[in-house]
């Protein structure tokens, strides 16, 4: 009888997921691995965000490595072991992520590389500008600008990535036609403000007479212009990007002489993600328009920029204010499912109630007819194998319990039902039973365990405090470092060896 109700319980909690799965349409689960963390990639990822929600069956998975390659190739891993349907890839270099990138294709994952190449041809689409292009436009404009004869010193990007080897190579071509244009030194630095500050600050070689600074980015021209403190020296990036402090306000107010537009387009990129998933016609090969930006056209575009940021930023508040009225359906949906919930429990609680009431019945009458048979035969009640016994119980209990916990820890819908369901038991037992052994709840001792295993993995792996919180089953990277600080005392970051 008790194993026909735990089958009917049983199908009738995934009859009630199965319907509820076939009103829902198929999500993709898209990973994003950015090779590093800065404002075009910010821009790009609120993009991102928008074209999913535009798109509305795209669930992302966001990760950054900043400017690592052993991060990046184990965060490409971790994307494709959560189950990802598809990896969009910025790669940090070209050769050293190209592993990795295999083996998501390997898998059947379609892959989209985007704004950096890879040696590898082991990919579905790439999407970018053409870095060589603004090297060699680049070039052209500061010869133009020194008609033909003057003094220039180069900033490289990050040495081994696509756009630093394709910007620098076109940067010379763009000059080939120039012989009286010097280009006195090329730099290296990684992208950042720091780094032109830092490589201009160790150069050993003459820094008088300097006339031009490509940048290969803005941020390092800006740190070129830092460093060198000359007002006669003219300065020119890429990246081009609207909003304040960026490339093209830069040049509107005469701090850098010109950018280059580097397009982000992550609406676009989210639109080829979900061509490929559906089957529908892409192209392979996607080069993005991309523009220079000088004084004579930096108001324009700049006024232009901001009305789409302010377009942007009310379809923000529009899409917030569907997601509270979404939230509010599925509140009232939950509610539903709850009250029908609430009627099988009782239907459960009462059938329960009355196999407890046979059970105990027949314990009852065996301990009656136990209790004569002994006394027929002159035995004692055996008090102290009882006792052993039931301590014995009490530890299997305990072992049993505790492999349950550690099998379920990296499932964050698992409940308090679902951990008596392995017990078999109902959830009421479950509760009475760990709360009179270890005087802690379920719950409590599941998100102790929990944090136990997130303070091994942040010992022990370079995985992120973000990536440790879903791989322990929190639905939230915030609401982890909350529980992780009230048990230990301090935030995740902390405990990483030094």
């Amino acid at each position: 009888m008790r194993k026909t109700v735990a089958y009917l319980t049983i199908v009738l909690i995934l009859g009630f997921i199965l319907e509820s799965c076939s009103q829902s349409e198929k999500r993709f689960k898209i990973g994003v691995s950015q090779c590093s963390e800065d404002i075009w990639r910010d821009k790009q990822n609120a993009e991102l965000r928008m074209g999913a929600y535009l798109q509305g069956n795209v669930e992302l998975r966001f990760a950054a490595a900043y400017d690592s390659d052993e991060r990046q190739v184990q965060q490409i891993d971790s994307l494709v072991a959560t189950g990802i349907d598809l990896l969009i890839v910025a790669p940090n270099q070209v050769a050293t992520i190209s592993p990795a990138i295999d083996r998501a294709y390997d898998k059947g994952i379609p892959v989209i590389v985007f704004e950096r190449k890879t040696n590898s041809q082991k990919y579905t689409a790439f999407i970018s500008a053409d870095n060589y292009e603004m090297g060699r436009v680049m070039g052209e404009y500061i010869a133009s600008q020194l008609h033909g004869k003057g003094r220039v010193m180069e900033i490289m990007g990050l040495k081994g990535s696509s756009p630093a080897i394709e910007r620098h190579n076109g940067f010379v071509d763009g000059l080939k036609n120039y012989p009286d244009i010097d280009i006195i030194a090329t730099l290296q630095g990684d992208w950042t403000e720091e780094s032109a500050v830092k490589a201009i600050t160790e150069y050993e070689g003459d820094l008088t007479n300097i006339d031009f600074v490509f940048g290969q980015n803005d941020r390092m021209a800006i740190g070129a212009r830092k460093a060198l403190k000359s007002p006669t020296i003219k300065y020119c990036g890429i990246d081009g990007l609207p909003g304040e402090d960026g490339g093209i306000q830069l040049v509107r107010d005469s701090i850098l002489d010109a950018s280059y537009i580097y397009p982000t387009h992550g609406d676009q990129l989210i639109q080829l993600a979900v061509n490929i998933l559906d089957g529908k016609q892409y192209k392979k090969e996607t080069l993005l328009m991309s523009a220079l930006v000088t004084s004579d056209n930096a108001r324009v575009l700049l006024m232009q920029n901001e009305e789409i940021m302010r377009q942007s930023d009310y379809l923000d508040q529009l899409h917030n204010r569907a997601d509270n009225y979404l939230e509010q359906l599925g509140t009232q949906r939950v509610v539903n499912w709850m009250a029908i919930g609430v009627i099988v429990l009782l239907v459960m609680t009462i059938v329960l109630f009355y196999l407890y009431y046979l059970k105990k019945t027949a314990i009852q009458h065996e301990r009656v007819v136990n209790t004569l048979w002994n006394m027929e035969d002159g035995q004692g009640d055996g008090g102290e194998s009882g006792e052993e016994d039931e301590e014995s119980s009490v530890s299997l209990f305990i072992t049993r319990f505790k492999e349950v916990v550690e099998s379920r820890l990296a499932d964050s819908d698992v409940s308090v039902e679902d951990l008596a369901a392995d017990m078999n038991l109902s959830r009421v037992q479950l509760y009475r039973k760990v709360k009179s052994i270890t005087d802690s709840s379920p719950v409590e001792i599941l998100r102790t365990a929990r944090l136990n295993r997130a303070y091994q993995l942040l010992l022990t792996t370079d995985l992120s405090v973000s990536e440790v919180a879903y791989k322990v089953g929190f639905t939230s990277p915030s609401y982890f470092t909350k529980c992780f600080k009230d048990e230990y005392g301090k935030v995740p970051g902390e405990v990483r060896p030094a």
